[in-house]
């Protein structure tokens, strides 16, 4: 409202006029201050929005650089799993050679679980765009789990060996040791089987100046064998305190030069088999010697000078065996 003030002269003074430069010069601080103030809320919000974004940023980046570490570690883990494998994989030869043992069974399949449990994270995180610490982490321990267990496995593969080792130095003594035992059974058996022959050879009777002589019709020796009516072998019996007394029954065999057994005197059985002979004669040994012991043979068939060879047996030995020429 425009006050009116009189002065002295009683002229009327409008003081609106006079105080319209000083309004002025407010309105124009006034729109100054308020652009200021606009300016500087512009600038204000400007700078929150480019720290919100910046920090957006950094979180971003920082997020994608903790991924790439994963990925990364995800990366190791998987070479140690399969570095885990080619070294188990090396003890299969070892593994082959105690099949039966039980803590070798139990340590291959605790193994085979862990190593399933290790592939199924191993597929689960493949599968995934972004990993999580907490499955890496679990990755992490499966594979501490495999790492145990294999220093675990080739800890008992070795005390194994070492014992199987050992078993086999013990077998190799114990054979050793064996083929001594074998040697000295064999020695024994050989001096025993030796002594048994002497022995038996000991117990057979024994066979002296074994002779063989053509006979003519008058019982005399006939000098042309083709003249003969008989051959006659005459031998000793000498003492044998060894050979067992009783009745004693001697066979003759008398082969002629073409290989022919003379006779047919029946047959004795000889090392399992049926022998035929020419003649036989049954005496009784008391263990005394015998001279003059003689077995005689009827010619039968037509006889040819040359060798001739006499066998004698008894109690199944061959007591002697020799060739006569016969003219």
């Amino acid at each position: 409202m425009n006050e009116i003030n009189h002065d002295n002269d009683g002229f009327e003074i409008d003081e609106v006029r006079v105080r319209r430069p000083r309004d002025k010069k407010n309105n124009a601080v006034l729109i100054a201050v308020i652009a200021l103030a606009v300016i500087a809320l512009g600038v204000g919000g400007w700078m929150v929005y480019d720290a919100t974004s910046r920090n957006s940023a950094l979180e971003e980046a920082q997020a994608m650089i903790e991924q790439q570490q994963l990925d990364m570690e995800q990366m190791r883990l998987e070479q140690d799993y399969d570095d885990l494998n080619r070294e188990f994989a090396q003890f299969e030869s070892s593994r082959q050679l105690i099949q039966d043992d039980s803590v070798k069974r139990e340590l291959a399949e605790k193994y085979e679980t862990a190593r399933l449990q290790v592939e199924q994270l191993q597929n689960e995180l493949k599968s995934e765009r972004r990993k999580s610490s907490a499955e890496i982490a679990k990755l992490r321990s499966e594979i501490e789990t495999l790492r145990a267990l294999l220093r675990h496995y080739v800890e008992e593969i070795d005390r194994l060996n070492k014992e199987n080792a050992a078993l086999r130095s013990e077998n190799e003594e114990m054979r050793s040791q064996n083929q001594r035992l074998n040697s000295q059974v064999a020695e024994t058996s050989r001096r025993n089987e030796e002594l048994s022959e002497r022995m038996t050879l000991a117990e057979k009777l024994n066979v002296t100046g074994l002779s063989l002589t053509p006979l003519n019709k008058k019982g005399k020796r006939e000098k042309k064998v083709a003249k003969a009516v008989q051959l006659m072998a005459s031998f000793t019996i000498p003492q044998n305190n060894s050979t067992p007394v009783g009745e004693k029954t001697i066979y003759m065999r008398i082969i002629s030069p073409t290989g022919q057994l003379l006779g047919s005197g029946g047959s004795f059985a000889f090392e399992g088999a049926s022998v035929p002979c020419t003649a036989k004669r049954t005496i009784e040994y008391a263990g005394e010697e015998i001279g003059g012991v003689t077995i005689y043979w009827d010619v039968d068939t037509a006889l040819a000078p040359g060798e001739y060879t006499v066998e004698l047996f008894a109690d199944n030995y061959r007591l002697v065996r020799r060739s006569f020429t016969l003219n």
